[in-house]
């Protein structure tokens, strides 16, 4: 089956060149063209991503025409308005990222199906705005994140903003099934399109609207212009938005690093484009103690992470955790709303459960609901959408560890422009107090708990390495405890069987939907939580402690990552 489909697409006429003469400097080597054509690149409601290049396991026109099928299919299926309503298409800056929105565009638009293609690169949370904006039945987004330059992918979102939610995922999975021969996915002409206006392209409304929406997030009216601020956008989509939205916030003293400023999709000044990475802010640390900057800014190539530096007393430059800048807006956030009685009675916080205990403290102290989640932001937009039908609760606030925040519901995804105006607005406020987000932190820290985690990821590649994802996941559901010596586990959550198992072995259910994610919270308080990651080839292993030190939580996140680490690892190397 594999060697057929490689000299199917080997000899495929309508193979682009490039991709034809990766096969055949492959053709020699079984392993290579197994990895290349041993399966279909999988469809989630995550999306799909993955290694550009020629093959059914790699991102190419094909592979993405496959999803745009099964996209329009389900359009059709819903009918005559929900093909009128459409689909937004935006991209990101990476290699063909344009090039497929445009094979996007096509494979949607031959059924008659109204497409609205940006005419630039866009952030995610841009796409997500505009799905609403133009009241549009579906969007989709080209993109792989933060991955590093050999990626890219595609993500579905639905009608209200948020990404697909399984039903209709399951949905397109079943259209692309059925299409057991890529090539014979038929396109429409663009010029056709645009002369039938089945496609038309956008971008100054949405921009407009997007930025006219990001301005009522303000908490203060009238802050003072003293905050010196630099920001890149590691060679990505979040350029436009993020300076025109710091300047409508009223920053002039904003800097951005030259040299990242361009969209570049070979991101060549950093290894990884993740502002999770200190590496990724070397140059705007450089840039920061050339003009004396207090923040410095950074957001991954689709803009939907946001990375941020603070100026300590010493003019050195400490990386916020994606944790620790969600607890700071989260406060922040609440404190002001309290301040000018704008608090709703209602108001929900909603985290993920990987996210720190430090957000659910917090919250509780201002009498506002928090709510886990799953990982995975697509859980949060649910909830939001899910409370905005029935009635309930005043959304306030979302974030999750991973460098993802939301504010405002006019996007329905992770949002660093939202995350990076308010960062700004929030490190203006408190220097009028005389202080900085490292002391706001400190301050936080002595009255709630020293909070801290970490994660550790297992990067295990190809057919061989999802075979031992799942059996360290199989492992840890036979027998949680053998990898957890240091603290007795107080309950075991296991969201696969949606079971919370107590030490005396008593069970009771979980709430959230079905996942392979297992969960040990110890006696003291302490946490271990296991996934695999749904976009990337890993294992990952978040941790968790409250202490009432520094050293304290320091020396425990120690012990418990040494533990659990070494126990995987002599298990599985």
């Amino acid at each position: 089956m594999i060697s057929e489909l490689f000299n199917q697409w080997l000899i495929e006429p309508s193979l682009p060149i490039e991709l034809k003469q990766q096969l055949n400097k492959i053709q020699d080597d079984p392993a290579e063209v197994e990895e290349r054509f041993y399966q279909f690149l999988s469809f989630g409601t995550g999306g799909m991503r993955g290694l550009l290049g020629a093959g059914t396991n790699r991102i190419n026109i094909f592979t993405i025409r496959h999803v745009a099928e099964g996209l329009a299919l389900l359009l059709k299926e819903q009918g005559q308005e929900a093909m009128d309503r459409g689909v937004v298409i935006a991209y990101d800056t990476r290699h063909l990222s344009k090039i497929f929105a445009l094979e996007t565009a096509k494979t949607i638009g031959k059924y008659g199906i109204r497409v609205l293609l940006f005419k630039e690169s866009r952030p995610t949370p841009e796409l997500s705005f505009a799905i609403r904006h133009y009241d549009t039945a579906a969007g989709v987004v080209i993109t792989a994140s933060h991955n590093p330059a050999a990626y890219n992918g595609i993500k579905v979102y639905g009608k209200d903003g948020g990404q697909l939610p399984p039903e209709a995922a399951e949905i397109i999975v079943a259209h692309m099934r059925k299409v057991t021969d890529l090539f014979s996915i038929q396109v429409a002409d663009e010029n056709e399109l645009l002369h039938k206006r089945v496609l038309q392209y956008v971008l100054e409304d949405v921009d407009t609207a997007y930025q006219q929406a990001l301005v009522t997030l303000r908490e203060v009216e009238h802050l003072e212009d003293n905050l010196s601020i630099v920001y890149t956008p590691l060679h990505g989509s979040g350029l436009v938005p993020v300076v025109d939205g710091l300047r409508n916030f009223g920053f002039t003293q904003l800097s951005v690093v030259s040299e990242q400023q361009q969209p570049d999709p070979e991101f060549p000044t950093v290894a990884y484009p993740n502002p999770e990475e200190r590496d990724a802010f070397e140059l705007a640390i450089r840039l920061g103690h050339e003009r004396n900057a207090e923040v410095l800014l950074a957001t991954d190539p689709d803009a939907d992470r946001l990375g941020v530096a603070i100026r300590d007393e010493n003019g050195e430059y400490r990386l916020l955790s994606g944790n620790q800048l969600g607890a700071l807006l989260l406060h922040y956030l609440l404190s002001q709303k309290k301040r000018k009685g704008t608090l709703p009675p209602d108001g929900v916080v909603l985290k993920t459960i990987v996210t720190s205990e430090l957000g659910r403290a917090i919250a509780e102290k201002f009498n506002m609901q928090i709510v886990d989640t799953l990982t995975g932001f697509k859980f949060i937009s649910e909830k939001i959408e899910e409370y905005r039908n029935a009635g309930t609760h005043t959304f306030l606030f979302g974030y999750e560890e991973s460098y993802g925040y939301l504010i405002g519901d006019f996007v329905r995804d992770k949002d660093a422009v939202q995350a990076a105006l308010l960062t700004a607005e929030m490190a203006s406020f408190y220097k009028t107090c005389g202080k900085s987000l490292l002391d706001g932190l400190d301050d936080l820290y002595s009255e709630f708990g020293y909070f801290q985690e970490s994660l550790h990821s297992i990067t295990l590649t190809g057919k061989e390495g999802q075979e031992k994802i799942k059996q360290i996941m199989e492992a840890f559901r036979r027998d949680p405890q053998r990898f957890l010596r240091q603290t007795p586990a107080r309950y075991i959550e296991d969201y696969k069987r949606r079971t919370r198992q107590w030490a005396d072995g008593s069970l009771d259910s979980l709430s959230l939907p079905e996942a392979d994610v297992i969960k040990l919270i110890g006696e003291d308080g302490s946490w271990v939580c296991i996934r695999p990651s749904g976009t990337e080839p890993k294992c990952k292993f978040y941790f968790g402690v409250d202490k009432p030190t520094a050293e304290e939580a320091k020396s425990t996140l120690h012990l418990l990552e040494t533990d659990v680490m070494q126990n995987v690892n002599s298990a599985f190397s």
